[in-house]
């Protein structure tokens, strides 16, 4: 008697993405598709077509090209990352789920590898359960509603459709704030504390967030939430918002400008952590780590460190596990 086959469900983890080179080429490519989209940039379109050709595309690429050489090692920190959490996720999700055949995909919604070539490949693999998890804590229209996009611009083209599950966000998850506050703990373990922890989000324009976007209130949770499981007192820590871009007013305090502002005032010791980013990347490794860096200690500071992303950490390995398995659960009892 044949014995029944194994229950087949997919897991794809999913970042924002990265060039595929560090050169001016390469970036260009990638900028051109992540600003072309819709949901990052809400400039009218011919306003905008104008400016990303004329403007950010001409000058930007090769000076960001030479910030992506500085910290390339083989491949983007970003992508070499999303590889290693997705390949020990399914090493996780196998011992937990004996019975099924649970594969795991890393995919990204702008480069590569993409998240339309992942549902592809799954698809013709005879998938046909999957579970999506942006990594992504703090949902935002600009970050995890590209990937709602992708996926259902994807569906609408299927005729024999999967059954999907997107995860939203995880900005309050217990798992993901014990997570997070271990990272602080053991770095202080090694380090020592410093007069002031920032907890440094990826900021977005304020006319986003007047519109209805949560991002900003569920970054302050998270903030919260951190700050609890550290025992942090009131005065020690704060939150910021960095990365902005253009002329128009994004979501304060701005990260650098608190920072000058915090050297000015006499603090002389201060660590960074960005919660908002499940891997190192571009704006951790050199804007945080090193532009921030600077101008702490250029205003006044003496001593400044950046907290690493959770990366692969075994407790974001075992978060990614408890966010995934019910709804595994539930596609396996289906």
């Amino acid at each position: 008697m044949t014995a029944p086959s194994r229950p087949r469900i997919a897991v794809l983890l999913v970042n924002l993405g990265t060039p595929d080179a560090p050169t001016a080429s390469a970036v260009r490519r990638y900028l051109r598709e992540f600003l072309s989209d819709k949901r990052v940039i809400e400039i009218p379109r011919p306003v905008w077509w104008l400016i990303l050709n004329c403007f950010v595309l001409t000058f930007r690429p090769r000076r960001v090209a030479r910030l992506y050489q500085t910290i390339w090692q083989g491949d983007s920190p970003m992508r070499q990352i999303l590889r290693e959490q997705a390949a020990l996720l399914q090493q996780s999700l196998q011992v937990r789920f004996a019975n099924a055949d649970i594969r795991v995909l890393p995919a990204m919604s702008y480069g590569q590898p993409g998240l339309k070539a992942a549902l592809d490949e799954l698809q013709q693999d005879g998938f046909e359960k999957l579970v999506v998890l942006p990594l992504f804590p703090q949902y935002s229209a600009t970050s995890t509603a590209p990937v709602y996009d992708i996926v259902n611009r994807w569906l609408g083209e299927q005729r024999n459709q999967p059954a999907v599950t997107l995860i939203k966000d995880y900005h309050r998850n217990p798992v993901y704030i014990a997570a997070l506050a271990a990272s602080v703990q053991a770095f202080r373990r090694e380090h020592g504390a410093a007069e002031k922890l920032l907890m440094s989000f990826h900021g977005i324009p304020q006319p986003y967030a007047d519109k209805g976007d949560p991002y900003p209130q569920q970054c302050h949770e998270t903030a919260r939430q951190l700050a609890a499981a550290l025992g942090l007192p009131d005065g020690s820590w704060a939150i910021s918002f960095q990365s902005r871009f253009g002329a128009q007013a994004w979501v304060q305090p701005y990260t650098d400008v608190l920072l000058q502002e915090w050297a000015a005032a006499g603090i002389s010791s201060v660590q960074v952590v960005c919660p908002a980013f499940s891997a190192d990347c571009l704006e951790t490794l050199e804007e945080i780590a090193e532009q921030n860096r600077e101008t702490f200690l250029h205003a006044g500071g003496k001593n400044y460190s950046y907290i690493p992303a959770l990366n692969v950490r075994p407790d974001h390995i075992v978060m990614m596990t408890a966010l995934v398995s019910p709804h595994l659960d539930a596609h396996l009892a289906s």
